[in-house]
């Protein structure tokens, strides 16, 4: 996160623009929603001048605000900036005909998301038609350690991108399966990036289970993962199988249609 101590010639920074960048960056790591006087407290910043940037940014689109509790989360506008940095602006387009055949095939909830900030953040998702489904908001910010799509793409990263994420994950305990250790953790990316899916049996939240595979573009990078997710008494291991086969495929054709024509390199 930008910070004060950075050494950086600030002569020529803006200091509203350093501000408006920090409240960014803070509530991008963030999953829920955030209040002026939390975010003031939090970045040490004067309370009045927070106002002011929140109120500009969600005037301008990029932060929607909740009008009873006046809390703020990044919205969609910014998203689609997101989209032009990881070079693939069309992704969300693309990934919608083969999230919808997913989602039919499954009959769970599908999602798309990417990295941002060393945590994940979801593009898209189409919902189960199932009564009792796992929904999330689009923007929600998830850790890496524990959800099976930020393994699906980390596994894949090159290396010292990689170390220099994994080496700012806290390996917070979510639940009695989360990873906590960061050997482990590395084991866990090279299974991934052995058989092609990762899987998340209750490490983020105890009753859900999800299955992630890695999107690519022309280049063979991962930029993104899909995964199917839904309640464990639905999505449970017998089903594994046949849900992981039909992830991979879906995240094979959204990569091919994004100009991927290779097989993706392991980890060692």
């Amino acid at each position: 996160m930008i910070s004060k101590n950075d050494t950086l010639d600030q002569r020529y920074h803006v200091p509203s623009l350093v501000r408006a960048l920090q409240i960014f960056e803070f509530l991008a790591s963030e999953p829920e929603s955030l209040g002026i006087s939390e975010i003031s407290t939090r970045l040490s910043l004067p309370k009045n001048s927070v106002f002011r940037i929140l109120t500009t940014l969600a005037d301008y689109g990029y932060l929607n605000r909740e009008p009873v509790q006046k809390r703020y989360v990044l919205s969609r506008k910014l998203l689609a900036l997101g989209y032009a940095a990881i070079d693939e602006a069309n992704l969300v387009e693309r990934s919608l005909g083969p999230m919808r055949n997913l989602r039919d095939v499954t009959q769970e909830s599908v999602l798309i998301g990417t990295l941002s900030n060393h945590r994940g953040v979801v593009l898209e998702q189409l919902p189960s038609p199932q009564p009792i489904k796992v929904m999330v908001e689009i923007g929600h910010s998830f850790p890496l350690h524990s959800a099976a799509p930020g393994k699906a793409i980390l596994a894949y990263l090159e290396e010292t991108h990689r170390k220099a994420i994994v080496d700012s994950i806290t390996f917070e305990k979510l639940t009695n399966r989360t990873i906590t250790k960061k050997s482990d953790y590395y084991k866990e990316l090279a299974l991934v990036a052995r058989q092609g899916f990762a899987l998340d049996q209750g490490e983020e939240v105890d009753e859900i289970h999800c299955i992630a595979a890695p999107i690519f573009n022309r280049r063979c990078e991962p930029i993104a993962s899909i995964w199917v997710t839904g309640p464990k008494t639905r999505l449970t291991k017998n089903r594994f199988p046949k849900v992981r086969s039909a992830v991979m495929e879906q995240a094979q054709v959204i990569s091919k249609r994004l100009g991927w024509d290779t097989v993706a390199p392991a980890i060692t």
